[in-house]
């Protein structure tokens, strides 16, 4: 990556984001052999200031910060760690350092569509989402109207629980359609964002 860790003194900061929520989780500093050290174990390794020494985070915890990718900025001075965190990342129990909750359900909406995305690429035996795919765009088209309908009936006559099941049945459908067609749910947001604006105008 060619970092410069002469501008601190042997050092650079590497700032700790959750490859799932993209809540930033902590920030740490490591010298070259806490960065050769996490690219060996794959797992999140500083340099303490304080004790003057190597430390991986979750080694006496077994909180883990497991490593997903490493990149550093355009001075080369600093690191941007994405990982998949093994339980609480602070010291003094809380998910993040600065006290935030770890939680960003509307997020698993893009893990699912990198997840349907993979499921088309590959097509696996007895998937029910690969049934849908091979059932052809007219069966995917009609299956999403058939969700949305149950969606309506048990928003006007149904219960809050059977809205939300129905509702998240809908969602998956339409984000299979849409890998179908070629898009990802991003585009649909894409869409909504521009509509958001100002200068927007109906088609």
């Amino acid at each position: 990556m060619g970092l410069d860790f002469d501008k601190m003194e042997g050092l650079v900061p590497a700032i700790i984001q959750d490859r799932e929520t993209r809540k930033v989780l902590m920030l740490g500093f490591m010298n070259r052999e806490a960065y050769e050290k996490t690219i060996e174990t794959g797992r999140v390794t500083f340099y303490s200031r304080t004790k003057g020494r190597l430390w991986t985070k979750g080694e006496i915890s077994g909180n883990f910060l497991e490593v997903v990718s490493m990149k550093t900025d355009c001075d080369k001075d600093t690191l941007l760690i994405e990982v998949h965190p093994k339980g609480p990342v602070c010291h003094t129990g809380t998910d993040t350092c600065w006290g935030d909750s770890n939680d960003e359900p509307v997020m698993f909406i893009k893990l699912l569509q990198d997840f349907i995305d993979k499921r088309h690429a590959e097509m696996p035996e007895d998937s029910y989402t690969t049934s849908l795919f091979k059932s052809g765009i007219n069966k995917i088209a009609q299956k999403v109207g058939e969700e949305a309908v149950e969606t309506v009936i048990e928003a006007t006559n149904g219960t809050d629980d059977r809205l939300l099941y129905e509702g998240a049945d809908l969602l998956y459908h339409l984000i299979v359609l849409l890998t179908s067609k070629g898009y990802r749910i991003e585009d649909l947001a894409n869409e909504l964002k521009e509509r958001h604006s100002a200068a927007w105008k109906k088609h």
